[in-house]
């Protein structure tokens, strides 16, 4: 097999389908303005751009750096994907490197689904056993996409049990304007909630008087309809 980012594209491009492509790209909110501005799309399911990772899984990280830089979506994707599939079975030098090359390349890491579905297994595992102070920087960051990959990569250690960084992570982006952090504090409060009930409402007690609503209404998505209207009329 051509182990290189050109027969990875190449093989993406083989699966354009041009009709759907611009459905997702409106579903990205690609027009002028909005968040996903001027991305360009090849039209793949998710099921094909994993498929496809798999088969380029023993890229090299170089190539695989080429594939995340790319002006295509599903191209980026795959390539997070291939590092994401490479991060699992990784000595911890590959795992740092990894890690460097994830957090260089954010740039390119510019929408909702490129950031949820890899920075848990990149950055989030990363942070486990070791310095979290990058989830602070990030979300310290004038960066939209930076500051969701904070929050999100917290899932990594909400799955352990562990539940202070996300809720300090959330105090610091709990004024953000951006409905996109909105809803992934929310979504990550509910994951707490799943584990451990009681930690997630003392948290909105604390802090219901400063929570978007939109925030709100994701963390207590599942409780009881009497609770959760409990909590909207706070």
């Amino acid at each position: 097999m051509d182990l290189t980012y050109t027969a990875v594209k190449n093989a993406l491009l083989a699966l354009a389908q041009p009709e759907r492509a611009v459905l997702i790209a409106r579903f990205f909110k690609t027009a002028p303005g909005q968040y996903g501005e001027g991305d360009q799309f090849l039209g793949l399911s998710m099921p094909q751009q994993h498929i496809v990772a798999k088969q380029y899984q023993n890229l090299s990280i170089q190539e695989t750096e080429l594939l995340v830089c790319d002006p295509y979506h599903e191209c980026r994707m795959v390539g997070l994907l291939i590092w994401v599939n490479q991060i699992k079975k990784a000595g911890s030098t590959k795992r740092s490197e990894i890690l460097e090359r994830y957090l260089a390349n954010r740039q390119y890491i510019n929408n909702w689904d490129l950031v949820d579905v890899t920075c848990p297994h990149i950055v989030g595992r990363s942070v486990i056993q070791g310095d979290r102070s990058i989830l602070y920087d990030l979300a310290s960051e004038n960066h939209l996409w930076s500051q969701r990959i904070a929050i999100i990569s917290t899932f990594a250690l909400i799955r352990l049990g562990q539940f202070s960084d996300t809720f300090a992570i959330t105090e610091l982006l709990l004024s953000h304007k951006h409905d996109l952090i909105h809803k992934a504090i929310g979504w990550m409060l509910r994951e707490v909630g799943k584990r451990n009930v009681d930690a997630l409402e003392e948290f909105l007690h604390d802090h219901i008087q400063q929570m978007p609503r939109t925030t709100l209404r994701y963390a207590i998505e599942r409780f009881e309809p009497a609770r959760r209207r409990y909590y909207l009329d706070l």
